[in-house]
């Protein structure tokens, strides 16, 4: 060995030299290369293809069929939407008494709306005006329970044995037209007061009821004052906060929305106080005991559409055949109809006009829903807010499209 070279065994690590790239591709090949009569090793192919590209999530989707495609895309927008929904469901049912006493402070304030504007242009103070409204709201309501109280009170001790009289006709009816025997009739009257029993609410529960219910007509009753009295202003104000387009849109959805839920209130009183007034003059001629309470029955149900009307004359129906028999019955019962496709076919047409337009089994679902939510509350105000809804979505549609044309 040469003197004046270090040995390769010696030289210090730390002052090699790296290895160059093309070295260590060099070094790979051939240890990778097969000699001949060598076989490749199973992994040979696979390292080979390392290089090749794999398809990813976009060429796998793309190469799906589109029918496939077109069934994910639908079935994901449906599983979002039903999500939303029940989500939005649960807050519904959560915040119910919040929701429906808003609701009805708004229906409120739009049927009170046009006794606030003539006061005010009396220059009454806006909250005198607002209080004014309020107890007249108070003052109907009260004086109408008094005065169905006076003039019926008298009344339940006879109904009480009209009654008992028209149950008995009917028990006799039953077992003497069907194969019913008297110990059976008064056993299946055992079972449904049983059931009735069974499905009576719980005194706790009634009671966080009845506490639900009274905060919600208390906080019902103050929105509806500081609506009443600042609700312009409120509006306004949220006006002044958005600029441009937006403004313009709200605006007439704003205005679109008010008109119909005034046009909705008042159409909708008018047209129960005839169906009121109606089925009551029908009662009195036919001698239906208890008629102006079945009629403040019928004015009640006539906020609830389609729904309420068929359910008030059922109970004065029911009440006819119980206290006179089947023929007051019958009558009573061609009454309610005559009234009701009175209601229908032109009272309606002529108070509503064009201001809501919702079809009538889109008012079923409606209420069926309001009903499910909210109970009783959530049947009378599920209405005027999917009307106002469709009018406010129609309007910001119509600015739209007009915008796309222009």
């Amino acid at each position: 060995m040469d003197a004046g070279r270090p040995d390769p065994a010696q030289v210090d690590p730390a002052r090699q030299e790296p290895a160059r790239p093309d070295d260590a591709r060099a070094a790979e090949a051939r240890a990778g290369a097969t000699q001949p009569g060598e076989t490749r090793p199973a992994d040979a192919p696979s390292q080979a293809r390392v290089g090749v590209a794999q398809p990813g999530p976009r060429q796998t989707w793309t190469g799906l069929p589109w029918p496939v495609r077109t069934a994910v895309t639908w079935s994901a927008c449906l599983l979002v939407v039903a999500a939303g929904l029940w989500l939005l469901g649960r807050v519904a049912v959560l915040l119910a008494p919040l929701a429906v006493a808003l609701a009805g402070t708004l229906f409120l304030t739009a049927l009170l709306d046009p006794v606030l504007v003539r006061l005010r242009r009396l220059r009454v103070p806006a909250a005198l005006a607002a209080l004014l409204s309020l107890l007249l709201l108070l003052g109907v309501l009260v004086g109408a329970g008094v005065l169905v109280w006076n003039l019926t009170a008298s009344q339940f001790g006879e109904l009480s044995q009209q009654l008992d009289q028209g149950l008995q006709r009917g028990r006799e009816f039953v077992t003497s037209t069907l194969p019913v025997s008297d110990q059976q009739l008064d056993e299946l009257i055992e079972q449904i007061r049983q059931g009735v029993s069974a499905g009576a609410p719980d005194p706790v529960a009634g009671a966080r009821k009845a506490a639900e219910v009274a905060g919600a007509l208390l906080l019902g009753l103050v929105l509806l004052f500081f609506l009443l009295k600042d609700g312009r202003s409120m509006w306004h104000w949220v006006l002044r906060r958005l600029t441009g387009p937006r403004r313009e849109v709200t605006a007439a959805a704003g205005r679109a929305g008010w008109r119909t839920l005034g046009a909705y209130s008042r159409g909708t009183m008018i047209i129960a106080a005839i169906d009121a007034i109606g089925i009551g003059l029908a009662l009195v001629v036919l001698r239906v005991p208890l008629a102006l309470p079945l009629a403040l029955i019928t004015f009640v149900g006539g906020f609830v559409p389609i729904i309420g009307a068929t359910v008030a004359g059922a109970v004065a129906v029911l009440v006819a055949l119980a206290a006179n028999g089947p023929t007051t019955a019958l009558l009573t019962l061609a009454a309610v109809i005559a009234v009701q496709q009175i209601e229908g076919n032109l009272l309606e047409p002529l108070v509503m006009r064009r201001q809501v337009q919702l079809h009538p089994a889109v008012i079923l679902v409606v209420v069926t829903a309001g009903t499910l939510v909210a109970g009783v509350a959530g049947a009378f105000v599920s209405v005027p807010i999917a009307a106002v809804l469709w009018r406010v979505l129609d309007t910001v549609q119509r600015h739209r499209s007009a915008e796309a044309a222009g």
